[in-house]
């Protein structure tokens, strides 16, 4: 009889691509992790990962393996989430991920109740600017800001989001303030390495228009961003939620140049062909009711 945590181990293992990180994501000695790995290996009678000192890999048996026992957790962990439904309860793992900044200053406060609300949760969260594989990194869903670039996901938007051109009083009072999408080229920019020096997009009335400048500062977290345009480094195009508070107390400004950046919005995102579990349906909608319509974060 094939054991679950021998399968979960096995599946866990093929997706951190280490038995080390499957013991993190998983909260298990890596030990325990080794032991139900080779367990499972005895009960179907076929090594399923070539180990060796540098690297895992599947071999020919594993990999036939492993859909059927993706398939397997899915439906175990679907047949739990269900009866829990039935009883009216919300329980058992989520694994979410989700930006730095935005999980810091609004995502960690919205879900403090929620979790309160359900005890029998048990939330991973992990914070990190870089854009996840949900499915194969073993997430249920991903929190980002922004456009929607992976087709294969399944996206429920949470709030609406403004991106705000800023830049401390300090930065205008020594370089003058631009007054239209030409004027930028003559200023310094600040910009989230993710999305590039190319990132400054603004609707006009003949489309899209994308403005470039010399960069002052390219860095892969909003925290930073933040901390550079108050510092009078240049001109930031950052998202409401980083920027609200500064531009409310008058610690930035906001810049007319003519013309809005694109809107954008702050979604939540899970891989297509997997039913979304009731805990997460419950996690989305209560996200947005503390996000607000307009969100709260808006100057």
């Amino acid at each position: 009889m094939i054991k679950m945590e021998g399968v979960a181990a096995f599946v866990a293992v093929t997706e951190a691509g280490s038995i080390s990180e499957a013991a993190r994501r998983l909260r298990l000695a890596k030990s325990v992790v080794s032991e139900r790995l080779a367990e499972l290996e005895r009960e179907v009678s076929a090594p399923l990962i070539h180990r060796t000192t540098r690297r895992l890999s599947l071999t020919e048996d594993g990999a036939a393996f492993l859909d059927r026992a993706k398939r397997i957790l899915d439906e175990a962990r679907a047949a739990t989430a269900d009866l829990a439904e039935r009883r009216g309860t919300l329980a058992g793992p989520l694994r979410l991920a989700a930006p730095v900044t935005f999980g810091r200053m609004h995502l960690a406060p919205a879900l403090i109740p929620f979790l309160k609300q359900h005890p029998a949760i048990e939330l991973q969260l992990d914070l990190d600017d870089r854009r996840v594989d949900i499915a194969s990194e073993g997430y249920d869903a991903v929190l980002r800001h922004g456009p929607i670039v992976d087709s294969r996901l399944i996206v429920w938007r949470l709030a609406t989001s403004r991106r705000l051109l800023v830049a401390s009083p300090d930065y205008l009072e020594a370089n003058g303030a631009p007054a239209s999408l030409d004027d930028l080229s003559d200023h310094r920019g600040l910009f989230y390495a993710n999305r590039g020096v190319a990132d400054w997009r603004f609707d006009t009335l003949d489309g899209s228009r994308i403005v470039r400048t010399d960069a002052a500062l390219v860095t892969n977290n909003g925290d930073i961003l933040l901390d550079a345009a108050l510092g009078g480094l240049g001109i930031a195009l950052l998202p409401s939620f980083i920027a609200g508070e500064a531009v409310r107390d008058g610690r930035l400004s906001v810049l007319d140049v003519g013309w809005s950046p694109a809107p954008e919005f702050v979604f939540m995102a899970h891989p297509e062909g997997r039913r979304s579990s009731a805990k997460l349906r419950a996690l989305a909608a209560h996200l947005k009711a503390a996000f607000g319509d307009p969100p709260y974060w808006n100057p």
